[in-house]
């Protein structure tokens, strides 16, 4: 899953939700150097990004861009799922998008010394451009794909992937629900988001 479903299944905001946040930038044991809800944060993103790879439903919609980006096609699919998840954000969340964006953008600014340096590096060009806002239409989409294929290894077959999401919004549609659906199932009952007094 991509940036906002990790918060969204963490279940508040809070530093669980800032370990979550920092996921992919902490690698190997490292987890170990931050307090204990960070930590809980991470393992949750970790977590979570091994039950997605490894779920039927998103391995039908890695198949549907393997063509155009191989081993790449997870993270266009992860994306993808944002656009669902930001376009029907009230099936999901009493607060609208504008709001639980931005007392996440607040936190995440409070808590920046917390974060690793590539990551303190890239929050503010996500916050001034209202990342989560984007992913809430096509052509946000597409631009946050654009953006991608230009400071990444991410391959530049953006128009492939819109027109893939275009004929198959349907299919993709389901897809990311049976993941959103499964992955609350399986957060509600993980090891690392009990219910907790946050430090």
């Amino acid at each position: 899953m991509n940036i906002l479903a990790h918060l969204y299944l963490s279940g508040g905001i809070n530093n669980i939700m800032l370990g979550n946040y920092m996921g992919d930038f902490v690698k190997g044991n490292k987890y170990l150097n931050y307090t204990e809800n960070i930590q809980k944060g991470i393992l949750l993103h970790r977590q979570i990004d091994t039950y997605t790879d490894n779920h039927v439903a998103h391995l039908k919609s890695r198949n549907k861009f393997r063509k155009e980006y191989g081993l790449y096609s997870g993270i266009v699919v992860d994306i993808i799922y944002d656009y669902f998840l930001a376009s029907q954000w009230e099936k999901f969340h009493p607060d609208t998008l504008e709001v639980y964006s931005q007392n996440v953008y607040n936190y995440i600014k409070l808590h920046t010394d917390k974060l690793p340096i590539r990551l303190q590096q890239i929050s503010p060009f996500l916050i001034e451009n209202n990342w989560f806002l984007l992913y809430r239409s096509f052509d946000g989409i597409e631009k946050v794909l654009t953006g991608m294929s230009k400071r990444t290894s991410l391959p530049n077959n953006v128009e492939f992937a819109m027109k893939i999401l275009d004929c198959h919004l349907d299919d993709l549609n389901k897809e990311f629900h049976q993941i959103i659906t499964d992955l609350t199932k399986m957060v509600a009952k993980s090891i690392f988001l009990p219910i907790f007094i946050e430090k």
